[in-house]
């Protein structure tokens, strides 16, 4: 795909979830970053933006599948495949909203899950200095993680999302805009 292609997908592939996240949360008039997850606001009978909310990770999953397919996986298949994956999973979260108890989280561990994995295959192809800042991103989102699941810091689940979308974008739009392996 031509370059100016995949900055755009790249691009809508990372502003429409967010913005659709945050237009949610901005509209919800009750969500709290703190105390709730960001999936509080995609349960389709107890949030008023629910369809705004699972909307917006639905395309935003189908846009990473398409930038994993065409861009990424012409510079690394494994990468481009990893990334397709994770937008089919983020499209999961949207289908098996909180309604969906168990399920959802299941799907939604797979999501943080394989950013993880998509920053690991980054450290490994990149090596050097962006491969040491790929694990520290990996070694913050698990931390954020860790630090929510057994200690309660924070109550809620949106905080330790965020800061994994947060460490894993940059790398992320570096490897499919970037010069590829290195």
């Amino acid at each position: 795909m031509r370059v100016k292609g995949c900055i755009f997908l790249v691009a809508l592939s990372v502003a429409v979830p967010l913005s659709f996240i945050a237009a949610a949360a901005l509209l919800a008039g009750w969500f709290n970053i703190v105390i709730n997850a960001l999936s509080d606001l995609g349960h389709a009978t107890r949030s008023n933006v629910a369809p705004l909310f699972n909307f917006g990770l639905s395309a935003g999953g189908a846009l990473l599948i398409v930038v994993g397919v065409t861009c990424a996986a012409a510079k690394s298949k494994l990468i481009g495949y990893t990334l397709a994956a994770s937008g089919f999973i983020l499209i999961l979260i949207a289908v098996f909203d909180e309604v969906y108890g168990r399920l959802h989280f299941y799907v939604s561990v797979a999501f943080f899950v394989s950013l993880a994995v998509l920053l690991a295959e980054y450290a490994i192809l990149k090596r050097g200095i962006r491969a040491v800042l790929a694990s520290l991103a990996i070694i913050v989102g698990v931390a954020s993680w860790v630090l929510h699941r057994y200690y309660g810091i924070p109550p809620g689940a949106a905080i330790p999302e965020l800061i994994s979308i947060a460490v894993a974008s940059p790398f992320y739009i570096d490897f499919v805009l970037g010069k590829g392996g290195e």
